[in-house]
This record gives C-alpha cells, sequence and structure tokens, in this order.
C-alpha cells in the first residue's frame, strides 16, 4: 500500500508537537500493516468528510485519509477532535 500527504495534512501536521508527529508515524506503519487494527478505530467521517474515514492516532488526535485507488491511501488531514468536527 502506498500512503500519499496531502498539502493539508502537512500544514497541520508541522504545527504539531513533537510527540504527536512521532504518534503519527507509528500509527502510520501500524496503518501499512493492518488498516483496520483494533488501536486505529478505523471508521467512515461521512456526511462531513464525504468518501472519507478517520483514524485515532491518539486519544483526541485523529487523521483523516481517502482511499483513492485499490493500493493508494492519501491523507488530508490531521488535528484534534474538536478542530476537524
Amino acid at each position: 500500500m502506498r500512503v500519499e500527504l496531502h498539502r493539508n495534512f502537512l500544514k497541520g501536521y508541522i504545527k504539531l508537537p513533537k510527540r504527536i508527529q512521532e504518534k503519527f508515524k507509528k500509527r502510520r506503519n501500524l496503518f501499512i500493516e493492518d488498516m483496520f487494527h483494533p488501536l486505529l478505530d478505523n471508521h467512515s467521517v461521512e456526511p462531513t468528510y464525504p468518501n472519507c474515514r478517520s483514524i485515532n492516532i491518539t486519544g483526541d488526535y485523529r487523521a483523516l485519509f481517502e482511499i483513492k485507488e485499490k493500493d493508494l491511501v492519501v491523507f488530508i488531514k490531521i488535528g484534534t477532535h474538536s478542530e476537524l468536527y
């Protein structure tokens, strides 16, 4: 599986504390191994974000992504639950 980071994702990512950035990297690696691992709580976020899903990074931080092709996932946003919704 290929994972890409949208420019909007990168804008939010660079503003995050380093510990959250590191946590995202760990969760991204887990996602690549098993996108439905229970720790990720992979779930749909429709209708707020059509065609998108969310994974947990920490208790409050989430990363939104879209499946573009069978083997391509693009992370589009990252932030706290209240920032995203």
